[in-house]
């Protein structure tokens, strides 16, 4: 019988509409409740100004890290699953205003572009918000660029960011 292995998986959390901080720490209650995962974490939450629409208000985001036996794209389903339950609705705006937002940003060290998911996530390298909650829950975490979380957050630094809570 073969036993299933436990793979890291982080996941970004965002959300700007109906009491963000809020909807940010619901997520991380359904995202532990995820079937077959353990060793949840979670960020501090981070206040940022949106990236698309600049008349929305800003967004808080945080990063939740876990070990998970399913796959990537099981994970991918429960997460989708939990933005529908959370009310999250198709924007006709990229990146307008949301409920919440989950992105899967890496499954342990695996690769994919398909069309249902890429990963590592593209804006992973490139986005301060997603780097430095990352990097306060995994700074030793090497990345897909072979720098550490920590290094990247630090290279990215905390313009347009706060620290909430």
């Amino acid at each position: 019988m073969r036993t299933a292995v436990w793979m890291p998986a982080y996941i970004a959390v965002g959300s700007n509409l109906e009491q963000p901080e809020w909807q940010v720490k619901q997520a991380f209650v359904r995202l532990f409740q995820v079937p077959n995962t353990a060793a949840h974490i979670n960020s501090s939450l981070y206040c940022s100004a949106p990236m698309g629409p600049v008349d929305q208000p800003p967004y808080i985001n945080a990063v939740v890290g876990l070990l998970t036996q399913l796959s990537a794209e099981q994970l991918l389903e429960e997460i989708q699953g939990i933005e529908r339950r959370m009310g999250k609705q198709v924007s006709p705006l990229r990146w307008g205003p949301r409920v919440i937002d989950l992105d899967l940003l890496l499954y342990g060290d695996q690769r994919s572009d398909s069309e249902h998911m890429q990963l590592p996530h593209p804006g992973l390298l490139i986005r301060n918000f997603v780097m430095q909650p990352l990097a306060e829950i995994a700074p030793n975490l090497q990345l897909p660029n072979q720098v550490s979380a920590a290094v990247c957050a630090q290279q990215l630094g905390m313009d347009g960011l706060e620290c909430s809570i």
